[in-house]
C-alpha cells in the first residue's frame, strides 16, 4: 500500500496451525465438559428421586472405565475414600430421615465396606439399599445392613467369604483352611500361617454378618445364614439371586425399582470399545405388518 504500512496476510501454514491449536483445545476440554454435564444431570436426577422417595439418596456406582487416550482398563471398587464420603453423607443426614443407597459394585476393601455397613445400620431412620444390577462381596455386606433390599428381578448379590492375599495372589479363606486340614502335619509353615489367618478372618466375618442380621432373624437363624454366606459354600463370584435370598429367609427383598434408578444408571456410561458388543433398537419391537402376497 503506497504511503502506508504494507497489509499483512497470514501464511497458509499459520492458518493451519491456528486450526490445529483450536482443535487441540477443544479435544482436551471436551471430556471435562461432558463429565460436568453428566455430573449435573446425575445431581438433578438424584434430587428428583429424593423428592419422590422422601429420603436421602446416596449412590456408590463403580464402573470399569478406560483412560481416554491409552485405552487402559481401570477397575473401580470400594475404597477408603468411598467409605469416608459415604460416612460423611450419612452423618449429615438428619436423624430419622430415611436413607436410600444405590449400589453397583464388584466389592472392595473389607475395612471400607464394613465401615459403611455399620454406619448405615446405626442410622436412626429407615435404610434401603437398591441394587439395579449387582452388589458383590463388600457390596453385599452393605446390603445386609439395610432394613429393605430393592433389587431388579435379575440383579444379584454375592458371598462374603474373606479373601487372603499371599505372594501376590488372593485365595479364599475357606479353601486355605481346608487345604491345611487335608495336609495336616505335612503342611508347610507358610500354609499353616495362612490357615491361622484364614480361620480368624472367617470367625470375624461370621460375627460381623450375624451382627448385621440380628434384627432380621432369630439368633440361631442369623448365625446359620451368616455361615452360609461366609464359609465357602459358593465360589466368591457366585451370583445369589432374589429367589435364593428369599429361600435363605430374607423377607425384606422386593423387586420393584423406581424408574429414576434405571435412568440414573444410564448417566454412568461405561467407556465403550470401537465396535459395540451389544446393540438393539430401544423401545418395543415394530409390529409385523401383514401384506397381501404379490401377484
Amino acid at each position: 500500500m503506497a504511503g502506508g504500512a504494507a497489509a499483512y496476510y497470514p501464511a497458509y501454514s499459520d492458518i493451519l496451525w491456528t486450526i490445529f491449536l483450536l482443535w487441540f483445545i477443544f479435544a482436551a476440554m471436551s471430556p471435562y465438559i461432558r463429565m460436568r454435564q453428566l455430573h449435573a444431570a446425575r445431581l438433578a436426577l438424584i434430587r428428583r428421586l429424593e423428592a419422590r422417595l422422601g429420603a436421602k439418596v446416596i449412590t456408590m456406582i463403580h464402573r470399569q472405565e478406560r483412560l481416554s487416550l491409552l485405552g487402559i482398563p481401570l477397575y473401580r471398587y470400594i475404597t477408603i475414600e468411598d467409605s469416608e464420603q459415604v460416612l460423611r453423607a450419612i452423618r449429615q443426614t438428619p436423624e430419622g430421615m430415611p436413607i436410600v443407597m444405590i449400589l453397583h459394585t464388584p466389592g472392595g476393601l473389607v475395612l471400607a465396606a464394613s465401615q459403611i455397613a455399620r454406619a448405615l445400620k446405626r442410622h436412626r431412620g429407615k435404610k434401603v439399599v437398591v441394587v439395579p444390577h449387582y452388589a458383590m462381596s463388600g457390596g453385599t455386606l452393605i446390603a445386609l445392613a439395610a432394613d429393605e433390599i430393592w433389587m431388579d428381578p435379575n440383579a444379584v448379590l454375592g458371598p462374603v467369604d474373606p479373601q487372603i492375599s499371599a505372594g501376590g495372589k488372593v485365595y479364599p479363606a475357606p479353601s486355605i483352611v481346608r487345604v491345611a486340614e487335608m495336609k495336616g502335619k505335612d503342611a508347610s509353615d507358610d500354609t499353616l500361617i495362612l490357615a491361622d489367618v484364614a480361620r480368624k478372618a472367617l470367625e470375624q466375618m461370621k460375627r460381623f454378618v450375624t451382627e448385621l442380621l440380628e434384627d432380621k432373624f432369630p439368633p440361631e437363624k442369623a448365625a446359620e445364614v451368616a455361615d452360609r454366606l461366609v464359609s465357602g459354600y459358593y465360589t466368591h463370584d457366585y451370583p445369589i439371586t432374589v429367589d435364593e435370598l428369599k429361600a435363605l429367609g430374607f423377607e425384606n427383598v422386593r423387586t420393584e425399582l423406581p424408574p429414576e434408578v434405571y435412568e440414573l444408571m444410564e448417566l454412568y456410561p461405561q467407556e465403550s470399545a470401537m465396535r459395540p458388543g451389544v446393540e438393539y433398537v430401544p423401545g418395543a419391537p415394530v409390529e409385523r405388518r401383514h401384506q397381501a402376497p404379490a401377484k
